[in-house]
């Protein structure tokens, strides 16, 4: 089991540090630590503090992902999804949310915004190669392998 520290910054004492919301749940909420409330227009993107900072062992990286809720009810989902938080990064962690729905959607101080998964990161090196060895897919990328 990895440990994972949370803190709470200044002024942001009422907002929950990530807590999962269910038994097996795989991702820990993230709570909008915004002043006053957000409005997202329609095709509008923001960047929501969350009011913590965190520390986690090198091998884990955080990934920041939507609420399903939030997407299938208004159409809030993260850009840049799943948004990925590096061992070494000790300022606040923000949520790059948009709104792909077709009306106004306001972002309160609480609200639950996304939610946050660990993943070990594998150890992995990179090295040059003059050659690739081949495979049968070749070169063959987008729609190569069928629809």
């Amino acid at each position: 089991m990895y440990q994972v520290l949370f803190k709470r910054l200044e002024g942001n004492e009422d907002i929950a540090i990530p807590r999962k919301m269910s038994e097996w749940a795989a991702g820990f909420d993230l709570q909008a630590a915004v002043g006053e409330p957000v409005v997202l227009q329609p095709g509008e993107r923001q960047l929501i503090p969350t009011g913590f900072a965190m520390a986690m062992p090198g091998e884990l990286e955080a990934q920041i992902r939507p609420r399903s809720g939030l997407a299938y009810k208004h159409g809030i989902t993260c850009l840049n999804s799943p948004g990925t938080i590096d061992a070494d990064y000790r300022g606040e962690v923000k949520v790059l949310l948009i709104n792909l729905g077709q009306q106004p959607f306001t972002i309160t101080r609480g609200e639950r915004i996304a939610q946050m998964l660990f993943q070990k990161v594998p150890a992995v090196t990179i090295s040059e190669a003059e050659e690739l060895p081949d495979t049968l897919r070749g070169a063959g990328g987008f729609g190569h392998t069928g629809v």
